[in-house]
C-alpha cells in the first residue's frame, strides 16, 4: 500500500539554504516512516551555503521559473496534503501562495501554520483556501497525522 504524502511549502526566496530546509528537515523526520514529506527544496544542493536564495538561478533545471513552476504544481497536484509554514514570514511569499492556491483547486486539505495575528500573509483568500490553521509546527505535524493515517 502507497504511502501518504504531503507537501512541505513555505517560503524560500530571500531566504538562506539553512533557513528554508531546516524547518522541513524537522517535519519530515516527525511525519517519518508512515508519511512521505516532499519539499521543493529537494535535489537543490547546490543552494546549499547561500545566505540569500533568489526566485530563480538558472543554472540549474529545476531552479529555473519553469523548473520551479512544474515540480512544484505537480508535488502540489499529487501530494495528498499540503503543510504551509508561515510563522515568521517578513515579506508575501508569491510562491506558497500559489502552492495553497493550487492545493484548493486540487482539492488538497490545506494545514497552514500562522501566527494569530500580524502575520503578513493574513488575507481573506488566504483564509478560506486554508481552514484548516494552527499556530505551531508541532499542532501541524499532529494534524496532518490525523488527516492522513487511519
Amino acid at each position: 500500500m502507497k504511502k501518504p504524502s504531503v507537501y512541505l511549502a513555505g517560503p524560500i526566496t530571500g531566504l538562506s539554504y539553512k533557513g528554508t530546509t531546516d524547518w522541513r528537515n524537522d517535519v519530515k523526520q516527525q511525519l517519518s516512516p508512515e508519511i512521505d514529506a516532499f519539499s521543493p527544496m529537494r535535489a537543490k544542493y547546490y543552494l546549499l551555503g547561500k545566505t540569500t536564495i533568489a526566485d530563480t538561478h538558472d543554472d540549474h533545471v529545476l531552479s529555473t521559473q519553469r523548473g520551479i513552476y512544474t515540480r512544484d504544481m505537480n508535488d502540489c497536484r499529487n501530494r495528498d496534503a499540503l503543510f504551509v509554514n508561515l510563522l515568521g514570514a517578513e515579506k508575501v511569499s508569491i510562491g506558497t501562495v500559489m502552492e495553497i492556491a493550487w492545493g484548493a483547486a486540487f482539492n488538497k486539505p490545506i494545514i497552514v501554520i500562522m501566527e494569530k495575528q500580524g502575520n503578513i500573509h493574513e488575507h481573506a483568500m488566504l483564509r478560506e483556501a486554508c481552514p484548516i490553521r494552527v499556530e505551531t509546527i508541532e499542532e501541524a505535524v499532529e494534524v496532518t497525522r490525523a488527516l492522513l493515517l487511519p
